[in-house]
C-alpha cells in the first residue's frame, strides 16, 4: 500500500506560500462534527486571521526572522466562540503525531479589542509584506488561512437566490439555507498567468499606475473563459504591449492569496520588438538587458518583492548564461 506523503512534493521547490507538506486531510471534513473534533484535539494550533492579515508574535521589524504565532484551543478560547468563521486546514505529521491546524477569522472585533485579545501572543501583520522571510511551510499554513477567510467574507449569501448561506465540511463549502435552494458554494481560484518575455539578450519588463514610483515587473493577466493558459499568455502580452510571442513554456506556478489567485508562471520568446503600449492595461513597458536590471537600483527603478512567482521568473533568467 502506498502512503500519500505530502513533503515529498516540497522537494519540487515551490514558491513561496506553495506546497508546504500540509496534508489537507480530505475526508475529516467529511464528518459532521469536524471543527469539534479538531478542536478536542490535543495538539491542535489555532491560526487566527484578522481583516487578512496573519498573527506574529515576531514581525520583523526589529530584524529578527518572523515568527507566525499559533495558540492553543485552550488559549484561544475566548476567541473561537465569537470568531466569524472556522476553517479546518489540515495536519502536519511530526514523528508519532500530528499537528492541526484550524483557522478562525476575528475580523469582527475592533482593532484595539483584537489587539489587546493577543497582545500576550504578537500582533497582526500583512502577510505579503514579509512573507518573504517566513518558511514554506509556515508561508503555506497562513496564506491557506488567509485565503480561505476571504472566501467566506465574500460568499455569505447565496449567489442564485439571495438567501443567507452556511458553513460545512470543515469550512470548505457554503450551503444554500432557502429551502427549495440546493446551490452549494465552494471555495474560488481564480487562475492568472503571468510571463517573462524574451528575445534572448532581454527581457520585457512592465509597471502599472497604481504600483510604487520605478518598480518594474514581468506581464500578468487573468485566464478568460473557455482559453487554454498557454492563448493567455499570448493575448495578454499582446494586449499589453503589442509583442507577439511564440515557444511559450511553463514553469511553476504560486498560490496568491491577495485576494485568490493561482499564478501560473510562463516563459515566452518575443517574435516582435516593437512595443505598442495599451496604457489602459499598464502604464509603461521596456527591454531590459541583464546588465540593466543589476544595475536597476541605480536607475531609480526595482524589481517585485523576493516573495512574487514575477522575481523568481526574473531571478532564474537573470542566473542563466548569457
Amino acid at each position: 500500500m502506498t502512503i500519500f506523503n505530502p513533503f515529498e512534493l516540497t522537494l519540487l521547490a515551490p514558491n513561496h506560500f506553495g506546497f508546504g507538506g500540509l496534508d489537507r486531510d480530505v475526508l475529516a471534513r467529511e464528518h459532521e462534527n469536524c471543527l469539534d473534533l479538531i478542536l478536542r484535539h490535543p495538539e491542535t494550533r489555532i491560526v487566527p486571521v484578522w481583516h487578512s492579515r496573519n498573527l506574529f508574535s515576531e514581525t520583523g521589524e526589529t530584524g529578527a526572522t518572523p515568527v507566525p504565532a499559533y495558540l492553543t484551543p485552550e488559549e484561544a478560547a475566548g476567541l473561537i466562540g465569537i470568531a466569524k468563521d472556522q476553517v479546518y486546514l489540515g495536519k502536519q505529521t511530526r514523528e508519532d503525531t500530528f499537528i492541526s491546524y484550524l483557522a478562525i477569522d476575528i475580523s469582527n472585533l475592533e482593532e484595539d479589542e483584537a489587539t489587546n485579545k493577543l497582545v500576550s501572543w504578537g500582533k497582526f501583520a500583512d502577510l505579503r509584506e514579509i512573507g518573504s522571510l517566513i518558511g514554506g511551510i509556515e508561508g503555506s499554513i497562513l496564506a491557506y488561512a488567509r485565503g480561505m477567510m476571504f472566501w467566506h467574507s465574500r460568499n455569505r449569501y447565496c449567489s442564485v437566490c439571495g438567501a443567507p448561506t452556511i458553513a460545512t465540511k470543515g469550512g470548505h463549502q457554503r450551503n444554500c439555507t432557502k429551502n427549495g435552494c440546493t446551490s452549494l458554494h465552494f471555495p474560488r481560484t481564480d487562475p492568472a498567468v503571468i510571463m517573462l518575455v524574451h528575445d534572448g539578450d532581454r527581457v520585457l519588463l512592465g509597471r502599472q499606475k497604481i504600483w510604487p514610483d520605478g518598480v518594474y515587473s514581468t506581464l500578468a493577466g487573468f485566464v478568460e473563459p473557455g482559453e487554454t493558459i498557454e492563448h493567455a499568455v499570448a493575448r495578454e502580452v499582446y494586449e499589453e504591449a503589442g509583442i507577439i510571442v511564440k515557444n511559450i513554456s511553463y514553469q511553476h506556478s504560486q498560490p496568491w492569496p491577495f485576494p485568490s489567485s493561482l499564478m501560473l508562471g510562463f516563459t515566452a520568446e518575443a517574435c516582435t520588438k516593437i512595443i505598442n503600449i495599451n496604457d489602459e492595461e499598464i502604464e509603461n513597458a521596456q527591454w531590459f538587458t541583464r546588465e540593466e536590471i543589476l544595475n536597476f537600483e541605480l536607475q531609480g527603478k526595482f524589481l517585485p518583492r523576493k516573495v512574487s512567482i514575477s522575481r523568481r521568473l526574473i531571478d532564474d533568467w537573470l542566473s542563466e548564461p548569457s
